[in-house]
């Protein structure tokens, strides 16, 4: 199903990060941590990546949001989200496809996402949009700054 007609994307600046960070909150699931996402490392995000990260409204207001970048190689996404009551709407399916779009207009050929298994909604919407899970590979962190803390929202 396509968005509804009163549903716009948009380029997330920098601005909108409050009413983003707001909206991360309330996502069931998600993973905040303490330096990544402050608006200090957000802003840097948006700065290396002006063209690739949306957000979605309805009525003006930010129902949706896709952190996206490259390194040059792959795309990466990165705290995708649509509100509860503006789910089942298309409006998830039309933020990846413009980042995607984004993507390919920088010349990227390949985009990659983390999904945490007990993320059930988010695991069956990467499915049912056509993305593969990969059983061939783990994935691996080394923290370099010990104040960089995860909170799960639940």
């Amino acid at each position: 199903m396509d968005a509804p007609a009163s549903f716009i994307l948009r380029c997330m600046e920098p601005a909108d990060y409050p009413v983003v960070y707001a909206l991360w909150e309330r996502i069931q699931g998600f993973a905040l941590r303490s330096v990544d996402d402050s608006q200090e490392y957000v802003e840097r995000f948006l700065q290396r990546n002006p063209t690739t990260s949306v957000v979605a409204e309805v009525d003006g207001r930010v129902v949706g949001s896709i952190l996206c970048g490259h390194d040059g190689r792959q795309g990466s996404f990165y705290h995708v989200c649509v509100d509860q009551q503006h789910r089942k709407l298309g409006i998830g399916r039309a933020m990846v496809r413009f980042c995607l779009s984004a993507l390919a207009q920088e010349g990227i050929s390949k985009a990659t996402l983390i999904a945490f298994d007990n993320n059930k909604g988010g695991n069956a919407f990467w499915q049912r949009i056509g993305w593969t899970p990969r059983q061939d590979f783990n994935s691996y962190e080394f923290l370099l700054n010990e104040e960089n803390i995860t909170r799960y929202v639940n």
